[in-house]
């Protein structure tokens, strides 16, 4: 079978979805990139002018495209070492032109729904995936995509037919996650305006800055777009990822020797009781970064101490930058922080918190920075295929954190989380592709559902055990899993995206 005459669709181009198609056209294949954005560049392209990079611009690259010189040589301080959502975006669109990927990308184009048609055999009696082992299966079944296309006047709408599917739709975006309320405690008593926090970046600037002038704003979250659009209007968030003056944070919890000391999926009974060993180490570094923070940041002084380690929130992908003089707007009073042990309620005049005291919190426009449902955007992709929707949906079900043992002829690139997601997603579309090109194979499905099982626990972040799943991933391909140069570098320099380019 020749693999690279086959039809390849990418749902989404954002980071993962660029990654994926520049790394199968690598392969010879030439995929179509389906995206409902009017640009290239995913959620970076609708954010708030003031975003900025979660990480430095070291940790978020690809691995064979380093950041412009404009950008490198504005990284003289703290600041800048985090570019500009604007400097994010050129990054990205130079990638796809780059690399020709901005020629298989359709804009403005929704993919409504995806069903797999044909195929024969019964997932549920598999033992290999697809039935035979291959990507592709035996040839006889096709991923059907109802396409709307947008042209700003207009909409047609067209069915395609492709031979693989990749799903590069994120987990942030697309369907907001709203809270339940209970009868008489919802918006609907409110006398202002709630928004979604995905609504407020899709405003231009004027608009936005209309909506919160002269107004009491509410932002309800934790997350970090509760505390960039709290910063717009007036876990464990940091001021910068050096501590003590000139450590990274990189050589304190991302190198190998950080990885002795979290249990592993999959690595066995000695590495698992090397971590239960050396746990005690792990738990006394973790407190004294963490004491480190809470003396540089006030944190403690404003009530907004995580309620977990830094440790437990590195591997949980819990992390996110203050932005740019937060607590200076705390201090001044221009932003008042308020936390809720338990849900909230709507009244008439804003917010009832729960606590000690059921105060009224007053409000003109509240904001549920509450996160997404990144499941719910994917049964609605796949609503008119019941069991691979109710597969899929459950991204701890994915090997690999990309295919599912029983859905045929599809993979999943940059839904599960990890504390470098451009670095991760681009290592998942380096082993999707040589995957699709019949490079290698996977395990039997038996086995691969056993994997599942083991990583289970890690299933919506990989941050603690980045290297590790790495590794995985090269020895599925081939490829030497240990990148460094030299026993100690190996074992305690942070690993990053560059030390995988020559990976293709």
């Amino acid at each position: 079978m020749d693999h690279r005459k086959k039809r390849v669709a990418i749902v989404g181009a954002g980071t993962s979805g660029l990654a994926a198609c520049k790394h199968l056209l690598a392969r010879g294949f030439r995929p179509v990139v389906f995206d409902a954005g009017d640009s290239i560049g995913g959620q970076w392209t609708r954010t708030l002018a003031s975003t900025r990079l979660q990480s430095p611009r070291a940790g978020y690259r690809f691995s064979d495209f380093p950041w412009p010189e404009s950008v490198v040589a504005a990284g003289g301080d703290d600041d800048d070492c985090y570019p500009r959502h604007d400097q994010v975006v050129a990054y990205l669109a130079a990638y796809a032109r780059r690399f020709a990927v901005d020629e298989c990308v359709i804009l403005r184009s929704t993919v409504l729904s995806a069903e797999f048609v044909g195929g024969d055999g019964d997932a549920d009696e598999w033992e290999l995936w697809n039935g035979n082992g291959d990507a592709f299966g035996d040839g006889s079944g096709v991923w059907r995509l109802t396409v709307r296309h947008d042209d700003g006047e207009t909409s047609t709408t067209q069915v395609y037919e492709f031979d693989f599917l990749v799903l590069c739709i994120g987990r942030f975006s697309g369907v907001p996650n709203i809270p339940a309320f209970a009868d008489g405690g919802g918006p609907e008593v409110f006398r202002g305006r709630v928004i979604h926090s995905m609504e407020f970046p899709d405003m231009d600037d004027a608009d936005a800055a209309a909506l919160v002038k002269g107004k009491r704003v509410v932002v309800v979250g934790s997350g970090k777009s509760a505390f960039d659009i709290a910063a717009e209007s007036a876990r464990w968030l940091l001021h910068g990822t050096n501590v003590w003056g000139k450590v990274n944070l990189g050589y304190i919890f991302m190198n190998r020797f950080a990885e002795l000391m979290v249990r592993k999926p999959g690595a066995g009974y000695a590495s698992n009781l090397l971590a239960t060993l050396l746990a005690p180490l792990g738990w006394l570094i973790s407190k004294l970064t963490e004491a480190y923070y809470k003396k540089e940041i006030p944190m403690e002084k404003h009530n907004m101490s995580p309620e977990h380690g830094l440790a437990s929130s590195f591997s949980s992908c819990r992390i996110g930058m203050l932005p740019d003089r937060f607590y200076d707007m705390v201090n001044d009073g221009s932003i008042v922080i308020k936390r809720s042990p338990t849900p909230f309620t709507f009244c008439a005049d804003g917010l009832m918190l729960a606590g000690g005291e059921r105060a009224v919190t007053p409000a003109d426009l509240v904001i549920l920075a509450t996160g997404f449902r990144g499941d719910e955007k994917l049964r609605r992709m796949l609503a008119t295929s019941r069991r691979v929707r109710d597969a899929v949906v459950v991204a701890s079900r994915l090997y690999r954190e990309c295919v599912h043992p029983r859905v045929a002829q599809m993979a999943v690139v940059g839904y599960t989380e990890s504390l470098t997601n451009i670095h991760s997603c681009e290592m998942m579309a380096k082993w999707v592709a040589r995957l699709v090109d019949g490079a290698f194979r996977v395990p039997p499905v038996r086995r691969m559902e056993e994997s599942v099982a083991e990583w289970h626990g890690n299933a919506s972040c990989i941050g603690g055990v980045n290297i590790w799943y790495n590794d995985e991933l090269c020895r599925d391909m081939g490829c030497e899993p240990r990148r460094k140069k030299g026993m100690i570098a190996e074992w305690f320099q942070p690993y990053g995206a560059a030390d995988y380019a020559d990976i293709q």
